[in-house]
């Protein structure tokens, strides 16, 4: 591992941010206070909401963190589509008795606001999902003491990270649960993702800077194996999404190992942009006409997957997972970090 990864996670065990409520500051700091590195997830927040989830943060833990940023999207090449697929949505809102979201609600993620805040108020660890950076933000945060990391899931996407300026890179693999974090515009869901060990070596051989592997981790020797091809750490999220400390829904936790839920597949149906989740009613019934239309989509759906949540149905919420999710464990995060650590050097 870097010295710099190093110094700021003993373990080599990086907790993915994973946005919508799950990566709360209680899980965040049980996870650096462990040796691994806690991130907070920026996405579909103010930036005062991340701002004092932040202080929530640091009145938890001393140890270093992260902080994780939406890239702001382009416009949406076939608005119409998403017309279409409001219309598509309308027996669901009127099942859940609620309405539809609206689609127009901003494509920036406030992005500017957010890394104001992290410049004025500089945090150890900031990373970037949906694209790549500027130069300027990512000297900016440098010149503040903040160590970047940007997501690629190819080793194209990878050395575009490296030439930006970032500090390190997170090789994503399509096993990763969630979104996947490409740099196209108008990402496909053709399953033709590169698999995680396959693109950390790529990546190992495209760039100088350190590499973090993503995608389907949750044993000590799967990092074992992403260290031995190249990798300075592994990034988990669903591993992490059954612990305790999780802001995941219980529903969501449970789904995880129930056997209802068999399998994955990236599907837009939830967001416009591909995302791997555990199949369900809404995936199966959606995702096939579901337009490339990203936060459009994200915006359209939410008020559905929030009273499917508040119903206690499964069956219409978001439940992101990677391809391990059978594998996860209900236990502290910090006992996992523990876990994992230990597991890792059994392995080596």
């Amino acid at each position: 591992m870097s010295s710099v990864l190093t110094e700021i996670c003993p373990h080599p065990v990086v907790q993915a941010p994973m946005a919508g409520g799950v990566a709360v500051p209680q899980l965040a700091a049980a996870v650096s206070e462990a040796g691994g590195l806690g991130f907070l997830a920026a996405g579909y927040k103010t930036a005062d909401g991340m701002y004092q989830e932040i202080k929530q943060l640091r009145g938890l833990t001393s140890r270093p963190f992260g902080v994780n940023l939406f890239l702001p999207q382009p416009e949406t090449p076939d608005a119409a589509a998403v017309g279409v697929y409001a219309h598509q949505l309308a027996g669901e809102a009127s099942w859940y008795e609620t309405e539809l979201g609206d689609a127009d609600s901003g494509r920036d993620d406030g992005y500017d606001a957010k890394l104001a805040v992290l410049l004025d108020n500089p945090v150890p660890v900031v990373s970037f999902h949906f694209g790549v950076p500027s130069r300027e933000v990512l000297d900016a945060l440098r010149r503040a003491g903040t160590f970047t990391l940007v997501t690629a899931t190819t080793a194209e996407e990878a050395r575009a990270v490296e030439q930006a300026g970032a500090d390190a890179v997170i090789a994503q693999g399509v096993e990763a649960g969630g979104h996947q974090g490409t740099h196209r515009d108008v990402p496909d869901t053709d399953r033709s993702g590169v698999g995680l060990l396959s693109l950390v070596a790529q990546v190992r051989e495209s760039v100088g800077i350190p590499v973090v592997a993503a995608g389907g981790i949750m044993r000590g020797g799967q990092i074992a194996a992403v260290l031995a091809a190249g990798a300075d750490a592994a990034q988990l999220g669903t591993a992490f999404l059954a612990a305790h400390e999780s802001g995941a829904h219980s529903l969501h936790k449970r789904a995880l190992t129930d056997p209802l839920y068999a399998r994955t597949e990236l599907t837009r149906a939830f967001s416009g942009r591909p995302a791997r989740a555990l199949v369900n009613r809404f995936l199966r019934e959606h995702g096939p006409y579901a337009p490339a239309a990203y936060p459009d989509v994200h915006h359209l759906t939410a008020p559905l997957r929030k009273a499917a949540a508040r119903a206690g149905d499964a069956q219409g919420m978001a439940l992101w997972a990677g391809q391990g999710h059978r594998m996860a464990r209900e236990l502290p995060a910090g006992q996992l970090v523990e876990l994992l650590a230990a597991e890792l050097e059994a392995a080596r």
